[in-house]
């Protein structure tokens, strides 16, 4: 995502800017590392699901108060990883190779 953004924007200010709005604000809010997913709204709960942070904070908490239980890490690294595919994906298909 981080590649996508500072292909999309112009200086480094625009791009600092869209980064904390687009990734740290909802990572921070809907991850569930600070409210509970579960004790969340039908439609928030569902936008959840597009913020990649909440997958990592799910690994994380697997691994610190459960252990390695694969089912839940795997399931949550393949979220990750095609997520980090399509914005590679989007990545390339947006920037240009140009000389300026």
């Amino acid at each position: 995502m981080g590649l996508l953004i500072s292909s999309v924007a112009h200086n480094q200010f625009v791009a600092g800017q869209i980064a904390i709005i687009v990734t740290f604000l909802p990572a921070f809010i809907l991850s569930g590392f600070i409210f509970d997913i579960q004790s969340m709204p039908a439609a928030i709960r569902l936008v959840t699901h597009i913020v990649a942070a909440r997958y990592y904070v799910s690994i994380l908490q697997t691994v610190f108060l459960a252990g390695d239980v694969w089912p839940v890490i795997l399931w949550n690294s393949l979220a990750l990883a095609l997520m980090a595919t399509f914005f590679l994906g989007v990545t390339l298909l947006r920037s240009h190779k140009r000389l300026d």
